[in-house]
């Protein structure tokens, strides 16, 4: 049976979050962490202010054991290109976290105009041809 649209429109807000909702509610000093469910490599060139690495590959409950559950987590990834994202809130979920999924990532946070941070890999040379894989 399919579910009705306003069935399905109020899940999809249930488990997604834009930019600007993330903002206001960090503005608010609500209780959210930002996760970055890419690699290190590229959390280490920009991620968003204030977010944790912690890579969906490697999330277990060992790893993720200092997360807190009273809050919620929202994890990103580069954008619409990348799966990493819906990877991590997927293994977060599956281990008990309450999480939602940054819509569009860095690249949307970006374009709404809120700032990033550059990690120390930024100010390094990276190398011509196609970007590794971040997720």
């Amino acid at each position: 049976m399919l579910m009705d649209q306003c069935a399905f429109y109020d899940a999809k807000l249930a488990y997604e979050i834009d930019s600007a909702d993330v903002y206001a509610m960090l503005e608010q000093g609500e209780p959210l962490l930002l996760i970055d469910a890419r690699s290190a490599e590229a959390y280490g060139r920009e991620t968003l202010p204030g977010a944790l690495s912690r890579p969906h590959r490697l999330m277990t409950a060992e790893s993720t054991a200092d997360l807190p559950r009273d809050r919620l987590l929202v994890t990103f990834c580069d954008g619409i290109g990348c799966n990493a994202s819906t990877k991590g809130a997927l293994k977060l979920a599956e281990l008990g976290f309450q999480v939602r999924e940054l819509i569009g990532g860095i690249d949307w946070w970006k374009r709404d105009g809120y700032a990033t941070v550059a990690g120390e890999l930024a100010q390094q040379t990276m190398p011509n041809g196609p970007a590794a894989c971040a997720c």
